[in-house]
């Protein structure tokens, strides 16, 4: 492995054998390898504690668990995939994360007079190649520059190589959107019929990664692109400034920016430059792909006084590890068109369909003035394992809009209430489907689950026959049927986070398909259903005598301490200078105070004995005790971008065993910079996810005495 790819954070043995870990950008890492047949993976951290506080394997739709001895993750893989290793919550720009690209064989090289075969080894320089020429990177081949395809047409990039990309730009002011030859990894102007297959894109500069200008016939197939910049901003994963023709297939991105974004366009920052009229973006498929930013938007159109238009797009059969976070004039989300302050624009035919969320913000953010966005599709967005931390939005000249089948865990979402979305400014509402062909839905006989012990799942019977009924347990096992046995071996979870509180959750994933038919789309007619199952092994008891024989009364106590806290002080050495009692979290008064942090204290009324996993949202930072056991926080903070004077929403959950009574519970936040209550949601035997109501909270009522 060349110094410049070396990796020392990671060692890594395939079937028994090492495999050589490169570092690709920031704080990532990659491993690429071929495969004929199952692989045993054991991945060891230099850090002993590293993977400590548990363990994240993405997508999460293959159900993958490790398991963990000291700093090692062992796991089996039984087919080619992309996946994202990490540390649970551990998802932004600073986050220490290893890739595994797993292939099929490489394909020989070809042969003949325009082919250009580059060795194993380092390249210093930019490849610039001909019409009708094909380039073979072999496996090993590190290019160190650019592709430019500078008003070319019928060129091949094939093999197995890298192309490291580190350039000139200010790593401070957005210079990436320039159209140069040695500006980003793949650069194209005026290219035409392009096939690029099998390449890996490091990206070590603020720079847009893929740019393609008034290009069309592109056909990316199994391309990597892994970018990262202390900056954290303007390092798009593909661009389109006019063209189109696209395809983008068995593709995986991480980016620090929007992964894909279409404009007609782009000359700069400059009046003048923005409201240039563009040339329209037309037909682009992206799909079976894996997609990762850092923030901002999986797919972005539109711009503040951009004009050009743009038809059919397709995003679909993939999945969103990571769906960026905070907002940019808008929430970041799946999908946004910013159209605002005088952008205009016909956009429509546009199809997300068969997508799964893992960590994501919100859904939709669309927003046009003229003349208008119409015939947008969401169609099977399976959202797995946490609520939207920002509603969605229409706004303006917006219609024919449709959610076809668009489920958080196995709630389908039917109103705007439910998704939740805004609907403003003359813009239509949307229409949700009424009934889906077929629902993947399922119930849990045992409402209490410790480790060993036999639980009965049964989904949802469905009037079609011929359908197939796949479990994934959240614990490397699967299974067949409609009605399935399980034994879950620990209660350490999925995520191997469960040690610290003795419970946790395991992702179940429900498959359900009619392998006999598909849809009006073509595609197969199939539903996914998921909830997280709590499995305890150490019980915390509820406080003796209950509520009915405490001395509580209704509400929390709090305590309020002043100050520009970057972080949680150490409450026992600060003096609070108001205190009080709330009825419910967000009600206490800060008396006049703007920038505090708040200690919510008090018992928290359990109905019946379970498992319970608790989550917190909040923008500056929010911790909850039960027991005093830490079950969930935020992390630190992260601040939104162009110039918002807020933090992004944090999520964070935990899992705990309770028995049923009053427990004691301890919420800390803080409210530094951004506006905004804490969010405490729970769920349990019976309980879906909700915020916990203001009925469960009780405080100890201490009577007072009167003097004489």
């Amino acid at each position: 492995m060349p110094p410049l790819l070396l990796s020392q954070d990671y060692t890594v043995t395939l079937n028994g054998l090492p495999a050589p870990v490169a570092h690709a950008a920031a704080s990532y890492d990659f491993l690429n390898f071929t495969m004929t047949g199952p692989v045993e993976i054991a991945i060891t951290a230099r850090d002993p504690d590293f993977w400590k506080n548990g363990v994240d394997v993405q997508p999460w739709r293959l159900g993958i668990r490790p398991t963990r001895e000291g700093a090692t993750l062992r796991f089996r893989l039984d087919h080619p995939a992309k996946l994202s290793i990490s540390r649970p919550g551990d998802f932004l720009n600073h986050a220490q994360m290893l890739f595994v690209f797993a292939t099929a064989p490489v394909p020989p090289a070809p042969s003949g007079p325009d082919v250009h075969i580059l060795p194993p080894g380092i390249h210093t320089g930019s490849l610039n190649p001909k019409s009708g020429e094909t380039w073979y990177l072999s496996p090993g081949s590190v290019v160190v520059g650019s592709i430019n395809l500078w008003k070319v047409h019928n060129v091949q990039i094939l093999g197995r190589g890298v192309v490291l990309y580190d350039g000139p730009q200010d790593p401070n002011d957005d210079q990436g959107w320039m159209q140069r030859p040695d500006w980003h990894c793949i650069g194209a102007m005026d290219a035409h019929s392009i096939q690029i297959d099998g390449l890996t894109c490091l990206v070590r500069s603020r720079t847009w990664s893929i740019q393609m200008k008034d290009s069309t016939g592109f056909l990316y197939n199994d391309l990597r692109v892994i970018g990262g910049n202390p900056g954290n901003a303007n390092q798009d994963g593909m661009d389109w400034l006019g063209g189109g023709e696209t395809i983008v297939r068995d593709s995986f991105f991480r980016a620090s920016d929007d992964v894909f974004a279409m404009q007609g366009n782009w000359g700069g920052y400059s009046e003048a430059a923005m409201v240039k009229p563009g040339h329209e973006v037309d037909q682009i498929l992206i799909e079976h792909s894996v997609l990762s930013t850092s923030i901002s938007n999986i797919v972005r159109a539109g711009w503040p006084q951009k004009r050009y238009n743009s038809h059919h797009f397709i995003l679909r059969d993939s999945d969103i590890l990571h769906g960026g976070i905070g907002s940019c004039g808008l929430p970041f989300a799946l999908f946004t068109y910013w159209g605002a302050h005088g952008s205009s624009g016909d956009h429509s035919d546009f199809t997300f369909s068969n997508l799964f969320l893992d960590n994501w913000y919100s859904l939709v953010q669309m927003q046009q003035r003229q003349p208008e966005l119409y015939d947008f599709t969401f169609r099977n967005i399976w959202a797995l394992g946490q609520p939207p931390l920002s509603s969605s939005l229409l706004s303006g000249d917006v219609r024919d809009i449709h959610f076809n089948n668009v489920k958080y865990g196995q709630q389908p979402v039917d109103h705007d209430s439910r998704m939740p979305l805004r609907v403003a400014q003359g813009a239509a509402e949307p229409a949700y489907a009424s009934a889906p062909p077929l629902v993947a839905q399922f119930t849990v006989r045992e409402p209490v689950r410790m480790p060993g012990t036999q639980v009965h799942l049964e989904a949802l019977r469905q009037p079609q026959r011929h359908l197939r009924y796949t479990w994934f347990f959240g614990d490397g096992t699967t299974a067949t049927g409609r009605r399935v046995h399980h034994r879950f071996p620990d209660a350490l979870g999925t995520e191997l986070d469960g040690d610290r509180t003795g419970a946790g959750s395991f992702r179940v994933l429900l498959h359900v398909e009619d392998s006999r038919h598909t849809d009006a789309a073509g595609d197969p007619i199939q539903d996914w259903a998921e909830q997280d199952l709590p499995v305890v092994a150490r019980w915390h008891d509820a406080l003796p005598g209950g509520p009915d024989q405490l001395p509580t009364a209704a509400g929390l106590t709090y305590q309020i301490y002043p100050g520009q806290w970057p972080d949680f002080p150490r409450f026992r050495q600060q003096v609070p200078m108001r205190a009080g009692i709330a009825a419910t979290l967000g009600a206490a008064d800060p008396g006049g105070f703007t920038r505090f942090a708040v200690v919510y204290e008090g018992y928290i009324d359990v109905p019946v004995d379970g498992g319970y996993r608790f989550a917190v949202e909040a923008r500056d930072g929010a911790r909850l005790f039960v027991d005093q056991d830490a079950v969930a926080a935020t992390g630190p903070q992260f601040a939104e971008v162009c110039g918002s004077p807020n933090n992004a929403v944090r999520y964070a959950a935990g899992t705990i065993g309770l028995r049923a009574g009053l427990h004691h519970l301890r919420l800390e936040a803080l409210e530094t910079v951004s506006v905004g209550i804490p969010q405490l949601l729970w769920e349990g035997p019976a309980l879906p996810l909700e915020p916990v109501p203001a009925a469960a909270f009780r405080h100890r009522d201490i009577p007072q005495v009167v003097g004489h």
